[in-house]
């Protein structure tokens, strides 16, 4: 039984990309581990198939965090028995890397995210300067690899001359029940409370949509958010809920009318994106305002899932959320394209393209 680790930064109980793809390895007859960080205020772990392990911290962000878990991580793995070491973004990779050969391991590199090119990086000058030398020197030296859109991998592929496999971040099927009914009409946000997520043309956008909007997750835009909601007196229409399972968050999503899945153009990390709440909100039938971006409009010239808008002015994003509310024909079709959709576009149909990666490696 082949053993293959996987580390990543953040809380192992919300990564639904990660519960998925070691679900999927472990189903497959693999050992998997998946190596987290841990803070003062991690919840208690779920219980998965799979074997699970944190890393306590000190620092919870910045430099004093990624060099505590860099460093923890890195002797972490060199203790480690294990076939294959799988870094998940840039800032796993040089203690995978470093352990990993030490060790004469395989090596394997996840890119969930274009790391580099987050608007939180690429707008500060002395971190982007870090983190571009880190993705310089490390990722070509990761011949093994996968991405979430095929925009990422052609880019590595012009960079550094290697050809990763896109692995989308697609849901699971589930019989989901839709139980929203027309009257409730309420709008839903799900995911990272980031920068670059549109928040900030979102709230005022809502001054101009009959609906209520309900905000699920948290993040380093949530005192922000809180401070833009107050000024535009919107406390009663725009609802913060927090974090919830992903499992319930499934479940909640179809009770909801309309999704949103904002993206600010800045930074390729950003237009080349494909999140994972475009594919939640397929699953759950309902239609959703995203943008007009490479990836979205791939899926959506296949199959009309979405209201596509070329930019984040508050204007634009209540004109497309009005269409949906006003339009019962436009929103009937985009609602039964979901169904559709998502028959080709489900996590079943990746796994299959993963557990092939993880076969060949070994053969």
């Amino acid at each position: 039984m082949k053993h293959l680790i996987f580390t990543v930064t953040n809380e192992l109980n919300y990564d639904q990309r990660m519960i998925r793809i070691c679900e999927s390895l472990f189903n497959e007859g693999y050992k998997v581990t998946l190596i987290g960080a841990e803070f003062s205020h991690s919840p208690q772990l779920n219980n998965q198939k799979f074997n699970q392990q944190r890393i306590k911290c000190f620092f919870k962000k910045g430099f004093g965090f990624y060099a505590e878990y860099n460093v923890k991580l890195f002797f972490t793995l060199f203790f480690k028995k294990a076939d294959l070491f799988c870094a998940i973004d840039l800032d796993t990779i040089m203690p995978v890397y470093f352990a990993g050969k030490l060790k004469n391991k395989v090596l394997v590199y996840d890119a969930h995210e274009y790391f580099s090119q987050q608007k939180e990086i690429i707008t500060r000058p002395l971190v982007y300067k870090v983190w571009r030398f880190i993705e310089n020197v490390f990722v070509p030296k990761f011949k093994n690899g996968y991405t979430v859109s095929y925009s990422i991998s052609i880019a590595f592929e012009e960079l550094y001359k290697i050809k990763y496999e896109v692995i989308a971040n697609a849901t699971s099927i589930k019989t989901l029940n839709r139980v929203c009914s027309k009257k409730d009409r309420i709008i839903v946000y799900q995911g990272a409370v980031n920068e670059a997520r549109g928040l900030e043309f979102l709230i005022p956008a809502m001054k101009n949509v009959d609906a209520q909007l309900h905000i699920y997750g948290d993040g380093n835009f949530m005192a922000q958010l809180k401070t833009i909601i107050n000024n535009h007196c919107l406390n009663e229409k725009v609802i913060i809920k927090g974090k919830v399972s992903p499992d319930e968050l499934n479940r909640i999503t179809t009770e909801y009318y309309i999704g949103l899945n904002l993206v600010e153009n800045t930074g390729l990390n950003q237009y080349f994106s494909l999140a994972n709440k475009f594919f939640d909100y397929m699953h759950a039938g309902i239609p959703q305002v995203t943008m007009n971006f490479p990836e979205y409009k791939r899926v959506n010239d296949q199959f009309e899932v979405a209201i596509l808008i070329d930019d984040l002015k508050p204007d634009s994003i209540s004109e497309a959320i009005n269409q949906l509310l006003m339009n019962d024909e436009k929103y009937a079709k985009l609602s039964q394209f979901c169904l559709e959709a998502k028959k080709i576009h489900n996590w079943e149909n990746e796994s299959k393209k993963l557990v092939q990666f993880y076969k060949n490696i070994f053969e």
